[in-house]
């Protein structure tokens, strides 16, 4: 007789309702690009910015569902002609036949599709790897910390992982209403029953509900049945605090090296007393994250990388070598919207952010191309006149990189 495993209803959830749902065809108008495991966060986060595309580069994306960071990983490896391989792994043969149907749109041939969990990597003949993305699983396992410890005993040494995990204070209402939904939509009840009966619910919740009274949770919406399915109904479903995080993954021989973007996890970003911001701008990076979440509140995802590296992996603008990087923009377009005085404004789900950047922000902006070093971007600039001196400069680099970097637009690597 064989008993039934706690993944089995979570097998059977994607089989039903692949998620997030994608149509191939769209392949052929757009790349989906999100975090963690852009090529350039990886590069910046994990290698100092220092990765050789033109060696061999292997990358896991385990739960890789219906294939965005996979295809994401696999076209950008492509697009540089990266020697590389990425390996899908999934419960789901549904959520692998979307991935592949992607693949095949856009003609991709370094990927490889597997069928499993991530819990069997210890014992799976599958190699080691530079790189793992595991987006959104994790919280879906009976037990999180094995899971983490079987991704890490297939990471290289100096390799690291991009991670993303439920937030436990921006999901307030979620817990409650599951708890409801178990006696209203029990799993004994029809699928297409059980969505109906949620969707019930949530049209007749009082207005005090926590629930209703969270309005940065939508992919009940956005996500129709299948996201409304895995925001409400999960057989499997936990939140993370930035110190869990922590701890796990100390425990699988990690370092949590950045949470992203970095600007939510900064207690200045929302502490506007000057001693209390100062103090914790002083802690360490984990407790720094922890201590500006809970004033936060908001935070419904985490999205981090770590590594076993016992070096620092992150890329850091101290070296005039370094070469800014604009992730998904495009530097001339941003830089006639940087207009002196102007600051530079982000609506963080619900916390309006803003920074003073300083006055040469257009102009350097303008000069970020991706191939020019922060000293050929001082040269570029003076030889177009009225430049100050390289220690006023640099000063003004540095301080639109702490900003722009804050909200994941800028970037940095290095000639290999």
């Amino acid at each position: 007789m064989t008993v039934p495993s706690p993944m089995d209803d979570v097998r059977a959830q994607y089989e039903a309702l692949p998620y997030p749902p994608r149509d191939p065809r769209d392949e052929a108008i757009r790349l989906i690009t999100g975090t963690p495991s852009h090529v350039l966060e990886i590069n910046h986060y994990l290698f100092s910015g220092r990765l050789n595309f033109m060696r061999p580069f292997r990358a896991l994306v385990a739960g890789g569902g219906t294939g965005d960071a996979c295809i994401m990983l696999a076209q950008q490896l492509a697009d540089r002609r990266c020697p590389g391989e990425v390996v899908y792994l999934d419960i789901s043969t549904a959520s692998r036949q979307i991935c592949e149907a992607r693949a095949k749109a856009r003609g991709l041939r370094n990927i490889n599709f597997l069928t499993g969990s991530l819990l069997d990597l210890p014992t799976m003949p599958i190699g080691q790897f530079d790189y793992i993305d595991c987006t959104g699983v994790l919280h879906h396992l009976p037990d999180p910390a094995a899971g983490m410890r079987a991704l890490a005993s297939v990471l290289n040494p100096d390799g690291g992982m991009g991670v993303m995990l439920y937030g436990e204070y921006g999901r307030s209402g979620v817990y409650p209403l599951q708890e409801l939904l178990r006696t209203l939509a029990p799993m004994s009840m029809a699928l297409e029953d059980r969505i109906a009966m949620t969707k019930r619910l949530i049209r007749f919740l009082p207005t005090t509900n926590l629930f209703r009274r969270n309005p940065y949770l939508n992919d009940h919406v956005t996500g129709g049945d299948a996201g409304l399915y895995d925001l409400l109904l999960h057989s499997c479903d936990r939140a993370f605090t930035v110190p869990d995080i922590g701890a796990m993954a100390q425990n699988s021989g990690l370092r949590v090296v950045a949470f992203l973007e970095p600007v939510r996890y900064e207690p200045a970003t929302y502490m506007s007393d000057p001693i209390i911001a100062r103090m914790a701008s002083s802690l360490p990076l984990v407790e720094r994250a922890a201590f500006a979440e809970r004033l936060a509140g908001n935070l419904r995802n985490h999205v981090f990388y770590a590594t076993r590296a016992g070096f620092d992996t992150v890329a850091r603008p101290e070296d005039t070598s370094a070469i800014p990087v604009l992730r998904e923009m495009d530097a001339q377009k941003l830089a006639a919207g940087l207009q002196p005085g102007t600051p530079l404004i982000a609506n963080l789900d619900g916390f309006p952010w803003r920074a003073q950047l300083p006055a040469l922000a257009p102009r350097i902006v303008s000069q970020i191309d991706g191939r020019k070093t922060v000293a050929e971007i001082y040269t570029a600039l003076g030889a177009q006149g009225g430049l100050p001196q390289w220690e006023d400069f640099y000063a003004q680099f540095e301080d639109l990189y702490v900003k722009l970097n804050g909200v994941n637009h800028l970037l940095l690597r290095f000639r290999t």
